[in-house]
């Protein structure tokens, strides 16, 4: 599966901050079971690459797994080495996206401004997380979509919920990034896929599916 296809079949990028290894198989499949194709483990949380690699062996033929919070350049090839393929970041370090693209994994910095965009897509990254979100509107991504290269996927972190998703894909963003409202600490698997099949029937709403 490719990005592309990835954001074209569901515009949504769980990020499953504080997950463990033990909640990793059953959290994932309650992703997969509601269409969320993407999975990010971000770096702080425990035994994260041990997280990584139990999700990208069950489900990588599915689904896109990977890490965030990547912030240093030597963390990428632990997340590869864990068979994750995507690396996103809250920031944007040309290091970190250029260690990225030697290991042949998916580049998401994060950027907020239109000259952090430019230097992201000039480093080599294959999208920008728009972050934080909620420092945003739905019109500040369509006047960045206005000026960056035609095709750049914009994913939008922070600030999204069920109720403002169209707000932002109508705005331009080809993708939301969705925390808590997914996954936090203490949820159990059984709440992830009600509230998982919750938001992907929002957001299908919102495309008009």
């Amino acid at each position: 599966m490719t990005l592309d296809d990835a954001l074209k079949s569901m515009p949504v990028v769980a990020v499953l901050r504080g997950l463990s290894p033990d909640e990793a198989e059953g959290v994932g499949q309650a992703l997969v079971d509601a269409a969320i194709p993407v999975m990010e483990v971000p770096l702080n949380s425990p035994e994260p690459f041990k997280s990584i690699r139990i999700q990208a062996d069950k489900f990588s033929g599915t689904s896109i797994v990977g890490a965030g919070t990547v912030l240093y350049p030597e963390q990428v090839a632990r997340v590869a080495d864990a068979g994750g393929t995507i690396i996103v970041s809250p920031n944007f370090n040309p290091e970190v996206v250029r260690a990225t693209k030697r290991c042949g994994l998916l580049s998401v910095p994060g950027v907020f401004t239109p000259s952090e965009a430019f230097q992201a897509l000039d480093a080599g990254a294959d999208a920008l997380k728009l972050f934080p979100g909620d420092g945003l509107s739905p019109k500040v991504v369509k006047a960045m979509r206005a000026v960056l290269p035609k095709g750049t996927r914009l994913i939008v972190t922070g600030g999204v919920d069920a109720k403002n998703i169209g707000e932002w894909l109508a705005g331009g963003a080809d993708g939301v990034g969705i925390g808590s409202a997914l996954y936090k600490p203490g949820k159990t698997v059984a709440e992830v896929a009600a509230d998982a099949k919750a938001f992907a029937d929002a957001t299908r709403a919102a495309m008009g599916r």
